[in-house]
């Protein structure tokens, strides 16, 4: 996929998150503009650490198919390797690597991008893709970049008065 998608889809983004009324319907509006742009990311989605377990991630908004993995230790799975280790985590053939958990049997490929707020990661986006190593180092820029936008909307909705 071109840059000037991702920068579009970036720039999308950032507007949408400066009227955003919450964090759902912030992740909601990015899964449903990532899909829509960028067809061979297969599923897309928000794990969020659990405010009452930070050991355990919660799934929130996602597109793509359903899945069982609902809530994950981040002592497994891919996605918890990326909230231990604090950085992006790409496997390109998730076959060859023993800690992704199966979700789809169509799946080929994942990136996990932390999502920090106040310099603790806090979440992550997870992408699957059907393809092999379909995920590069512009793919993992773009998802930096949204996670940031992510995670200054966490921090100043903390600032703003709860109403």
């Amino acid at each position: 996929m071109s840059k000037p998608a991702f920068q579009e889809i970036v720039s999308a983004i950032r507007q949408f998150r400066d009227q955003a009324k919450d964090l759902t319907a912030l992740q909601t509006f990015t899964v449903n503009l990532i899909a829509e742009r960028l067809p061979y990311y297969n599923w897309t989605g928000f794990y969020m650490l659990d405010p009452n377990d930070s050991a355990t991630l919660v799934l929130g908004p996602f597109h793509g198919a359903p899945t069982e993995h609902v809530r994950i230790p981040v002592t497994e799975g891919i996605c918890g390797a990326a909230v231990a280790q604090g950085e992006t985590v790409i496997v390109d053939d998730v076959s060859s690597d023993p800690r992704y958990l199966a979700c789809s049997i169509e799946t080929r490929s994942e990136i996990v991008v932390p999502i920090r707020a106040h310099g603790k990661v806090v979440g992550e986006i997870d992408i699957d893709s059907h393809d092999l190593s379909a995920f590069g180092p512009e793919d993992r820029g773009f998802l930096e970049e949204c996670a940031s936008l992510i995670g200054e909307f966490i921090e100043q909705s903390e600032l703003k008065p709860k109403s």
